[in-house]
């Protein structure tokens, strides 16, 4: 059954006796959250008359950060594809698989047979474990319908879990995600259906907050990808891209001349394509679980992005087939151990920069006065332990949209 954020407790008083991660000095802070929005935020020795008489909860010197973002996941879905985790070891590449009909086709099959409130449960499910990490706000994308009923049917459960869980969920239509069986070598007459019924339709049910394309070999060509870029356009929607996760086929450069918030994947990006993104303004969003899955050996190009200031994300791109992964903070390790990121920018990546990929950069990603109460009180000694340790959570309490969502011992 559904429930709502009016079920947790409002955060409105003083937090206190906080370090604030990313702050230098050995300085406690303090949070004053009123209505649900940050009204105040500063060092304790400078808390204004009228904070120091809100209700008061002690950090106990916890660190404090904004709450996280996962600005790439696929979670709402039916079936599960671990027989493919078994054929990759037994030497299956990803477009193998694909071509032997598993890999997205197999879970399309099983979306579609799945119920609404089915795949609200599974999802459900999924995203506990998220939440319990710190996140506080997610992007979750369609593309395993391929029909309009289908994937209207993924959209409405992803409104549906932002109503039960009390989080910001941005929804991304990816009905250009792999051509539909019933669509079997006719592509170009199923972009015509995505272009011109099925994204038009789901938009106009408001269930629509951008517009993604599986820009690939084994998915959708260039010209294809700006077909659906020019319908979002038209109905005045965002868009991001998979790009360059196989080959480079251009895409990053394409997406960001029609503004995209985000490329994703990037293995094989291009110094062309780089300098494009740049130009944009379009954030490079990482995803470390899928190259670990795929045993990939092609290292996204870090150094080129740091260096010509192209923000980085870094995200779980949680899927059943190439990403089955279910926390953030292990995606943070990933993501300095494999990639070769720092922890402030592998922080950035899931704070400020997914935030940013998402559209939500002004209410997420930072902990500032007028911003929504988001963030997350941390029981380390330092916030280089958010990506230090493997396999524990120690998220101890956690606001989230002006509520207390999870509360606990920060020391």
């Amino acid at each position: 059954m559904d429930t709502t954020t009016h079920a947790l407790p409002p955060a409105d008083g003083l937090w206190t006796d906080l370090r604030m991660a990313g702050r230098p000095g050995g300085d406690r802070h303090a949070i004053a959250v009123r209505d649900g929005t940050v009204a105040w935020t500063g060092p304790m020795a400078g808390i204004p008359a009228e904070m120091a008489r809100m209700r008061l909860f002690d950090g106990h010197g916890a660190v404090a950060t904004p709450g996280l973002v996962d600005c790439h996941t696929h979670l709402v879905y039916g079936g599960l594809r671990a027989n493919e985790f078994a054929m990759r070891l037994a030497g299956a590449g990803y477009e193998e698989i694909a071509r032997a009909g598993g890999g997205i086709a197999a879970t399309v099959a099983a979306t579609r047979a799945a119920s609404e409130d089915a795949l609200f449960a599974s999802a459900g499910r999924r995203l506990r474990s998220l939440l319990d990490e710190g996140v506080c706000a997610v992007e979750i994308k369609s593309g395993y319908g391929l029909s309009l009923e289908h994937e209207r049917k993924q959209l409405r459960v992803a409104r549906r879990l932002a109503r039960a869980y009390g989080l910001t969920v941005r929804t991304t239509f990816l009905g250009a995600h792999a051509v539909p069986p019933e669509f079997a070598g006719r592509g170009d007459a199923y972009i015509d259906l995505v272009c011109r019924e099925m994204l038009p339709a789901l938009a106009g049910e408001g269930l629509v907050d951008a517009v993604d394309v599986f820009c690939e070999r084994i998915a959708f060509s260039l010209a294809q990808t700006e077909r659906v870029f020019r319908a979002a356009r038209d109905l005045g929607l965002p868009v991001k891209l998979h790009a360059e996760q196989l080959s480079d086929m251009g895409g990053a450069a394409l997406a960001a001349r029609y503004g995209a918030m985000s490329c994703d994947h990037l293995e094989h990006l291009s110094a062309a394509g780089i300098e494009a993104m740049r130009v944009a303004g379009t954030v490079a969003v990482l995803l470390p679980g899928a190259y670990y899955s795929l045993r990939d050996k092609t290292v996204p190009p870090i150094a080129a992005l740091r260096a010509a200031g192209v923000p980085m994300a870094v995200a779980t791109d949680h899927n059943p087939g190439t990403s089955p992964v279910q926390s953030l903070l292990l995606m943070m390790n990933m993501a300095c151990t494999l990639f070769g990121l720092t922890v402030p920018e592998a922080l950035e990546g899931v704070t400020r920069h997914a935030a940013r990929a998402l559209g939500l950069q002004d209410t997420h990603g930072a902990i500032a006065a007028g911003r929504p109460a988001n963030f997350v009180l941390w029981a380390v000694d330092e916030p280089a332990e958010l990506a230090y340790w493997v396999g524990q959570r120690p998220a101890a309490t956690v606001v989230r949209k002006g509520r207390i969502a999870r509360m606990g011992d920060a020391r």
